[in-house]
């Protein structure tokens, strides 16, 4: 009866939790993977943590652990070189050489109290799936008669990390990922990451069962689904599924990578933002990837490490575009090396605030320019909604960007820059932007 009453207890907390909505705006927060790809280790967790909770009170939410953190040696070339620890049911467990707290059994729930004691959330991420080595040693999954080798599909494993063999979709697979997510809601986790689910390839069944095993565990968790590009054909899937998904693959510090297909730069971002748009709302937030601002080091996950090499107008146009087309934004530079501009531009109280408050935005269509792009957002009460508008220049040269409030759909008024306060009369939109820059005001 005990028992019992503690299952009912943990669905009725869940319930009302997805009843006030797991993800009411855009998740704000920092991952380790930009600053320290698998390397993070505890003292360099907790270091960030606690300049990040200086930021909390402009949003700075969720403190997330990246890809690594159940490895012994990151650096490992080889699968068998970096050593994944699983406790006795096959699951993930943090290194304890380079989690001191997880010794004992403990787990990531020490550190998790720890991101909860600063006020604020915690998160994990993982590959989806079951490691390899659960499964070559048959191992027993927890509060089930089946075991590893009943879950795994032995022909499926991720194409860019084969640590882990994919899960099928049957009992047994359903109880490996309740396992996993009773384990991380033991530990207190807020957010979980998972990748390569949604696209190349994309893996509905598996997304399903991590969902129901997230409804099952009984603790609320946002579902963060990776990598990108998701197909917008799965939007409705997707948005029923998780709270946020990549709709571009990896973004990492360049205006454009283009012709290599990968990663990503900044001005992939207008594309698929303008594609996704329409789908952003409460609990469901299409995410055009991490900010990597400022300090890349001391273990990027992709390249040496570095400083951003984006310039000052470029971080300013990112920072801008994932505001107002409400993209989670999650920051991945060191926050321990944090540089004075970063600060400033992330530390913009009015640019957050159209990022949290409005409740919607668009791209503007049928400007004359090629490289201008405009996009506009609404906030405070619907029937007389505030709005703030965005002049972007994509183009490589400087531009003056031109459109009338007929072409923006507004009433027109005064324009006052969100990066400086500064209050003009406008009757129209007209700014001069440098290559690659940005300016944003709110229209009174």
């Amino acid at each position: 009866m005990k028992r019992l009453a503690l299952v009912l207890s943990a669905t009725f907390v869940f319930a009302a939790a997805c009843a006030e909505d797991l993800a009411p705006t855009p998740p704000m927060g920092w991952n380790s993977w930009d600053a320290y790809g698998l390397t993070i280790d505890e003292a360099a967790f907790k270091a960030n943590v606690e300049v990040q909770k200086g930021l909390k009170p402009l949003g700075w939410t969720y403190a997330v652990i990246d890809e690594g953190w159940y490895m012994d040696d990151p650096f490992g070339a080889k699968l068998a070189e970096r050593k994944y620890r699983l406790d006795a049911h096959g699951l993930l467990i943090p290194s304890p050489g380079r989690f001191p707290s997880a010794a004992d059994g403990a787990g990531l729930k020490p550190l998790g109290d720890f991101v909860h004691a600063e006020g604020l959330k915690f998160g994990v991420h993982v590959v989806r799936g079951i490691p390899r080595q659960a499964v070559e040693a048959n191992l027993p999954i927890a509060d089930s008669d089946f075991r590893a080798q009943d879950a795994a599909d032995t022909s499926d494993t991720c194409p860019w990390d084969d640590g882990n063999y994919g899960i099928r979709d049957n009992a047994a697979g359903q109880a490996y990922y309740d396992s996993m997510a009773k384990l991380f809601a033991a530990w207190g986790v807020d957010f979980i990451k998972i990748d390569c689910i949604a696209d190349h390839p994309y893996k509905p069944s598996e997304i399903r069962q991590v969902s129901q095993a997230i409804r099952n565990s009984g603790r609320a968790m946002v579902l963060s689904l990776s990598p990108g590009p998701t197909n917008i054909v799965h939007a409705a899937e997707v948005g029923r599924l998780s709270q946020m998904w990549r709709i571009a693959d990896d973004s990492w510090d360049g205006w454009s990578f283009a012709p290599a297909p990968w990663p990503n730069g900044v001005l992939t971002g207008f594309r698929k933002l303008a594609e996704w748009h329409s789908y952003a709302k409460p609990g469901n937030w299409p995410d055009a990837d991490m900010l990597p601002f400022g300090a890349l080091t001391p273990h990027p996950g992709w390249g040496e490490p570095r400083q951003s090499r984006l310039t000052p107008e470029e971080e300013r146009t990112q920072f801008t575009l994932w505001a107002i087309a409400r993209s989670p934004l999650i920051l991945g530079g060191n926050l321990t090396r944090l540089d004075a501009f970063t600060r400033s531009l992330i530390s913009n109280k009015a640019v957050i605030a159209v990022n949290q408050t409005a409740w919607e935005s668009y791209p503007v269509s049928g400007l004359k320019q090629a490289d201008a792009r405009v996009w506009v957002a609404l906030t405070g009460p619907r029937h007389k909604p505030v709005p703030y508008v965005a002049a972007l220049n994509t183009g490589d040269t400087p531009l003056t960007v031109h459109a009338s409030w007929k072409e923006l759909g507004l009433k027109g008024g005064a324009l006052r820059d969100l990066w400086n306060g500064k209050r003009k009369a406008a009757s129209a939109l007209s700014v001069t932007l440098p290559a690659h820059g940005s300016a944003i005001y709110r229209v009174e």
